[in-house]
């Protein structure tokens, strides 16, 4: 199906290979580039004048920021009120480490639990728009329900694969919502070949991480609302968990075309970006570190933090050239320290969250016991679920 941009606020202009930078059209389905077969990047019309008055101030979820989203007609807008989750001070955590800032986006409260609701909802809105008859998933949990939930909303069909050792929540969780689930044995890796396999006949779309351009555009929306919550300014150090990486990759696609825009200060210097591991499953850290050239033959292991078990993340280069342009880095956290994390963040600022937001929160630990970090920077973590769904992984385990 092709579409047309008319009487659309979108800027939307094209998509590129995200390997060789040849273009592609946004206007047909698309799913990795056919010049390189790796992840397709919308690009938007940053050349005329844009103010930060285009967003939508009456609306309260991620797609306040329409014109440069790249839906481009509202009828076929799948929402579920994502987004503009709240920017917390952690003041009990700051004073015990001697912090001057240190701030927590709670993307566990968002629509079925987490920050997959974000991509899902943009991913599922651009298949309805696209003419898309259903969606395919491998998943590690999060991003099935959400997908489960949008292509609900939308009418669509919904197959979710998922490692059998998933927490029951998630699949029960896509059982309400009407989803066809296969549980498979291994990780997420393994999911994927029987995605491939299953839909070989391209009957329904992949919407695999980076498999198709738009989850992206949903993730990125984490960029816009932390600059506007921190009235448009940056903090000096973002964590991020990052298993497929695709929360990373889009936020500092945000911040770029805020940089492009104006919409930020001339001055204004980008975060460095901490990609945060798991020691169970951490092949960024060790493709970053020099002890392997590329992610395609590591073997990883499950992790309580079931969205950080992505062994062969597509993304690794895009997720190594935003550490580099951002002076970043890569850490791992162990499992111990993960629950370690949950307690600190329970016990002293009232937050349940993902193990994956602890190993955020442990990591900023590390960083600090190395120098890397220095407390007087502005330090933001980015909790990416609700830890209600891994009770199954942590239950009994609140005390050491």
């Amino acid at each position: 199906m092709k579409l047309v941009a008319s009487e659309s606020l979108s800027r939307l202009a094209a998509l590129h290979c995200s390997a060789c930078g040849t273009t592609h059209s946004a206007f047909d389905l698309q799913r990795v580039s056919t010049c390189c077969n790796l992840p397709l990047v919308a690009d938007y019309d940053l050349h005329e004048p844009l103010s930060r008055d285009v967003i939508d101030q009456a609306d309260t979820s991620m797609w306040r920021y329409g014109a440069l989203l790249p839906l481009l007609h509202d009828e076929n807008k799948v929402t579920l009120g994502e987004g503009m989750t709240p920017m917390l001070n952690l003041p009990r955590l700051a004073a015990r480490h001697e912090l001057s800032s240190l701030l927590l986006k709670d993307e566990g409260q968002n629509p079925t639990g987490s920050f997959k609701a974000r991509g899902l909802s943009m991913a599922v809105s651009k298949a309805k728009e696209l003419g898309v008859d259903g969606c395919i998933i491998p998943t590690a949990g999060n991003a099935g329900v959400a997908m489960a939930a949008y292509c609900a909303r939308a009418g669509l069909r919904a197959v979710v694969v998922m490692p059998r050792h998933t927490p029951q929540a998630f699949k029960e969780e896509c059982y309400w919502y009407g989803a066809e689930v296969e549980l498979v044995d291994g990780l997420i890796s393994d999911c994927g070949a029987r995605v491939r396999q299953r839909n070989a006949d391209g009957a329904l779309l992949d919407i695999s991480t980076l498999k198709e351009p738009y989850r992206l555009e949903g993730k990125k929306t984490m960029g816009y609302e932390i600059a506007e919550q921190l009235n448009w300014q940056l903090p000096d150090v973002l964590l991020y968990p990052a298993g497929g990486g695709t929360g990373l990759i889009g936020i500092w696609k945000a911040f770029q075309e805020m940089k492009a825009l104006g919409w930020l200060a001339p001055e204004t210097r980008l975060p460095r970006m901490v990609a945060v591991q798991a020691q169970n499953c951490c092949p960024l850290l060790e493709t970053y570190a020099g002890r392997q050239p590329n992610c395609h033959s590591y073997q990883g292991s499950a992790t309580l933090a079931n969205g950080l078990a992505v062994p062969h993340p597509l993304g690794e280069a895009m997720m190594l050239r935003v550490l580099q342009e951002s002076r970043g880095t890569v850490v791992s956290v162990s499992e111990e320290d993960m629950l370690a994390g949950m307690r600190d963040l329970g016990q002293q600022e009232g937050l349940f969250v993902a193990p994956e937001g602890a190993a955020v929160w442990m990591a900023t630990r590390q960083l600090l016991a190395t120098g890397w970090l220095q407390r007087d920077e502005k330090i933001l973590l980015l909790n990416t679920g609700s830890g209600q769904k891994y009770m199954e992984n942590v239950a009994g385990r609140a005390t050491r």
